[in-house]
Parts: C-alpha cells; sequence; structure tokens
C-alpha cells in the first residue's frame, strides 16, 4: 500500500479504533494490535544509533505524522547522544526520549522493548545483532522495521526465519530494509517480467561495484571488542562481509524477479587491496555465479577498491527481452517507467505503518532471510573455494559466527578466509 507520503493525510480516532480494531486478540498467542484502543500515535523505539539507525528512524518520522520516538538503545553512549541530537534537529517535537529510556551496553534491546508503551521497533544495530533483537521485538509483541542483512550466518537466519513465523501468527508486521521492494519503478518492472513481458529468465547479472567506505582506527583505550563492534563493516562475525551488507540489495531482486532463492552458488574472491589491520578480515572483492531452479545463471559481482569503475544495478536476461528493472525493459514488450519517483527509504516506513493501521501487517521477514542466506551462501563459497546447494545450506549449515561472550573486552580476530583451506562449515 502506497500514498503520497509528502501530504500528510488526517486520520480521526474513529479511522483508527475502526482500522486496529479487526484484528482479535483472543486469535493469537500475544498481542495482535499494540495499538490501545483509541491511540492514535504511533510510539517508536530505536535499537542501533549509528548512522544507518539515525536514517532509518528519520525516514520513519517522515512516513508518518502520528510517529514519535520515546526510546533508543545503542552499545555506546557517544552514537546515542550523536542521534538524538540529529533526531532532535528536525523533529524535536516528536522526539520524546528521556534519560530514563535511553539504554547502553550489549542488554540496551532488551530495554527498549520492554518500554510498554513502545509498538514498534527501528534495529538497525550491527547486523550480527539483528536476529536476537528481532526475536525479542517479537517476544514482546512489537511490529518491526529491520535493516538488512538481517543475518550473517545460517544460524542467524534460521534464527530470523522462526522469529517471522511467530510474528506472523501474533499479527506483527516485519519490513526489511531491502527499499527496491518498495520502489515504484521496481514494482512496476517486477510485475511486467512476472507477467511475461521478457519471457522466460535465461540468465542475468548484478552489480554492487564502488569505492572505499569508512574504517575506524582503533583508539588506545577500546578493548578489542569495542573496537570491533565500532569498525564493523571489516569483521565478518559482525558484517557478513560487504557481499552481504551491501550487494544483498541487488541479490535480493534478483531471487524476487526469479520468485525466489537459487539452488547452486560458486563463487571466488579475495583481499587484495584492503590488507591492513584497520580493515579486520573480510574480502575486498567477489565474484559468484548463482544457478537457479529452471537452469538460468546469474553472475554477482561485488567490489569496494578506490579509484575503480562503479556499477550498482541489475539486469536480467529473457527469451523475449531484457531489463534493467530499475527502469526499462526492451524487446518485444518495451517499457519504461515514467511514474511518480517518491523516495524508497520512506515509502518502505509508510507501507509498514499503513499495514498496521488497516490490520494486516505486512511480514517480509522470511523472504529478506532467503535474500540475506543467498548473499551469504555466495561468500562461503567464495571463503572455501567450494560449490554449495541451497539445500545443504538451510538444512546443513552449522555455521555460526557468535562470539563466545557479548563482553567488552578481548575477542578472537578470526584470520581472513584462504580458499581451498577454509573448511566448509
Amino acid at each position: 500500500m502506497e500514498r503520497n507520503i509528502s501530504t500528510p493525510r488526517s486520520f480521526s480516532r474513529r479511522d483508527f479504533i475502526k482500522a486496529t480494531s479487526a484484528v482479535s486478540l483472543a486469535a493469537v498467542a500475544g498481542p495482535a494490535s499494540v495499538f490501545a484502543a483509541g491511540e492514535e500515535k504511533i510510539r517508536v523505539g530505536v535499537i542501533g544509533c549509528g548512522g544507518r539507525g539515525t536514517g532509518a528512524t528519520i525516514d520513519c518520522l517522515r512516513a508518518d505524522p502520528a510517529v514519535e520516538v520515546v526510546a533508543m538503545g545503542d552499545l555506546f553512549q557517544d552514537r546515542l547522544d550523536g542521534s538524538l541530537r540529529r533526531l532532535k534537529k528536525d523533529f524535536a517535537d516528536r522526539v520524546k526520549v528521556t534519560p530514563e529510556t535511553m539504554f547502553t551496553g550489549f542488554d540496551n534491546y532488551k530495554k527498549v522493548c520492554a518500554i510498554e508503551e513502545v509498538d514498534l521497533i527501528v534495529t538497525a544495530a550491527p547486523p550480527h545483532f539483528r536476529p536476537i533483537h528481532l526475536e525479542e521485538c517479537v517476544r514482546q509483541g512489537k511490529h518491526v522495521f529491520m535493516e538488512k542483512p538481517v543475518c550473517v550466518d545460517a544460524v542467524g537466519a534460521r534464527k530470523v526465519i522462526e522469529a517471522s513465523k511467530q510474528a506472523k501468527a501474533k499479527k506483527l508486521g516485519i519490513v526489511a530494509g531491502t527499499q527496491r521492494r518498495h520502489q515504484a519503478s521496481y514494482i512496476e518492472a517486477m510485475k511486467r517480467i512476472h507477467d511475461g513481458a521478457i519471457g522466460e529468465i535465461v540468465g542475468g547479472q548484478c552489480y554492487w561495484n564502488m569505492g572505499g567506505l569508512w574504517v575506524k582506527e582503533k583508539k588506545p583505550e577500546w578493548s578489542e571488542m569495542e573496537w570491533q563492534c565500532r569498525n564493523w563493516l571489516y569483521f565478518t562475525w559482525l558484517s557478513g562481509d560487504h557481499i552481504v551488507e551491501q550487494h544483498v540489495h541487488n541479490i535480493d531482486v534478483i531471487n524476487w524477479a526469479m520468485g525466489g532463492p537459487p539452488k547452486k552458488a560458486m563463487g571466488m574472491g579475495g583481499r587484495e587491496v584492503r590488507t591492513e589491520d584497520k580493515y579486520g578480515n573480510i574480502f575486498d572483492h567477489f565474484a559468484i555465479e548463482f544457478e537457479y531452479d529452471n537452469g538460468a545463471r546469474v553472475m554477482s559481482m561485488c567490489r569496494q577498491t578506490p579509484n575503480t569503475a562503479t556499477r550498482v544495478s541489475e539486469r536480467l536476461v529473457g527469451t523475449k527481452g531484457v531489463s534493467d528493472p530499475r527502469q526499462w525493459i526492451s524487446g518485444e514488450n518495451e517499457w519504461r517507467f515514467s511514474g511518480e519517483a517518491k523516495n524508497p527509504y520512506v515509502v518502505e516506513h509508510a507501507d509498514l505503518i499503513a499495514s498496521i493501521r488497516a490490520g494486516e501487517p505486512l511480514n517480509e521477514g522470511q523472504r529478506v532471510a532467503e535474500s540475506c542466506l543467498t548473499a551469504i551462501m555466495g561468500r562461503m563459497s567464495a571463503y572455501t573455494g567450494k560449490a554449495l546447494s541451497w539445500k545443504w545450506l538451510v538444512n546443513a549449515s552449522k555455521l555460526d559466527l557468535s562470539p563466545e561472550a557479548y563482553e567488552f573486552g578481548p575477542v578472537e580476530t578470526r584470520p581472513a578466509a584462504t580458499p581451498g583451506k577454509t573448511p566448509l562449515i
């Protein structure tokens, strides 16, 4: 469901009661709607207050004038304070966080979720933490906007899928930060593709090739755990590597077009440019071939290397035409998007909120977990040099990148993977 988010609509108390009363508390094993009868405000708690968490919260505030931020949590006080300042700069009247509703430490997510008045959680802590954060949100009966990627290993993916099933039973919404799924041009293109505009898809390509990103140099006062959590992009256990953390957007588009995840993957990659310790243990380039159920093979390529060519896109090849699903189809059924280009980062929040108000909350949990697991499969193939099957990954992989303990102090720094030597788990 999509509306013009630039023009706030009026929403009466009577409308709100009508929209939310359709869900019966007796029908589920938890609260069917976290909104109290006659309560119009949507009270948001934020878990993970770095750049993306702050940005996602701003998008949520822009999506609906009834949104208020009432609680925030992060590992670190400085990030919490910085995020609060940024939110108050533009939304001072709707940011109602107090010192009593600001939390730090590894258990901050439990404290945010425990606040009864919180209706919706925006969770954007480093990706490793998202499965356990989602579990707690669902347990506490909260709707969730969950940034991508939602997991970094097979064990985490299974947690997300199970939590998503529980959310469905409780009629709780889950929308993920795969904003292309809420972007008008992609939606229109995919409708045509699924209706046969390019015929059967026989192949394709997807790319996220770019320069470098930010890095946090280690400070003497930081423990190893604190540094890794602040510099999380560069540690596989925290980010999943950039194929999972970033390129999952493009991989998700391919899965969308194909109707589901691939059945096989074979890949390669390495660590050629970013070799200093500050870059942790991730690769700087990947190339993966994904094979889908109909035999179509898609080449996936991603790179984070300064001073190199940039390409961020997807391309689908069918028996009747070719598509860049962002904007056009060529061949027998030519088409080019000409509609209104709303901000999909805001629309995804508007869609979630609209679905909650209608009593039919969106649940994208399993879908995004499968796309993240597709990226994980590509990473595991590149790390080990092995060809992988989806069936093995889903049913047999025991890969769990969790640390031994969640506490500040020493933490194991795993060596960078070596294809042919790194074991497949």
